[in-house]
């Protein structure tokens, strides 16, 4: 029984991180830092920054004093100057936010259970499988969204953005975002609940055939 208690505090633990991707994962598709973006042109007498996001672009005009001015543009699904790199990068975050979000209730259910004992009815069953498939499945979706990001960026890709959002099509540099870092620690998150809902399974063989 004591090893089925810190069996159910190590699952526990892994619908904490899971928790956390889930909520870094959603952070991360709403910033507007996935890439930023510099430039000086003769329209403007200090250099600008953009920062690039999924759903959304900001704009800094750094020559207004006492402070920064900023705008920002919302932008949907449907609009046609968004390039393919962004529609994929959407898709992907869209989607491990509802896998994650599924994987989570899955995890209180499957802890539930695990504490009211209804597992032990089967003991080579391991209840906490289909949350740690739909977390390694949000964790890849993320991390190719970082990686369809970076190199989006490595390879100086440009947007058309409409006259009225007023944001040059090359900037003078660009680099990656914040929210990069966001969504790489997200996906490390969901990988690590992953493997703490895998190893479910061996603690309680071990519980239920323990060595002599």
């Amino acid at each position: 029984m004591l090893l089925l208690s810190r069996s159910a505090n190590c699952q526990v633990g892994g619908f904490a991180l899971a928790s956390i991707a889930w909520f870094l994962c959603s952070i991360s598709t709403g910033l507007p830092q996935w890439r930023v973006w510099y430039f000086n042109e003769t329209v403007f007498s200090e250099p600008t920054t953009a920062f690039i996001g999924m759903w959304r672009v900001c704009f800094y005009q750094e020559n207004i004093k006492p402070s920064n001015t900023r705008w920002c543009h919302e932008y949907t699904y449907y609009d046609n100057f968004i390039p393919l790199d962004i529609h994929i990068i959407q898709h992907l975050l869209l989607g491990s936010n509802i896998l994650g979000l599924i994987g989570t209730v899955a995890t209180i259910f499957a802890v539930g259970n695990l504490y009211r004992g209804k597992v032990l009815k089967n003991t080579t069953y391991n209840p906490f499988v289909i949350s740690a498939i739909l977390n390694i499945i949000a964790s890849t979706f993320v991390l190719l969204a970082v990686l369809c990001n970076y190199f989006s960026v490595i390879h100086k890709a440009v947007i058309t953005f409409p006259p009225s959002f007023r944001i040059p099509l090359y900037p003078s540099y660009q680099r990656i975002g914040i929210a990069n870092v966001v969504a790489s620690l997200a996906a490390l998150l969901f990988l690590g609940s992953s493997i703490i809902f895998l190893s479910y399974t061996s603690l309680v063989e071990n519980q239920v055939c323990p060595k002599v």
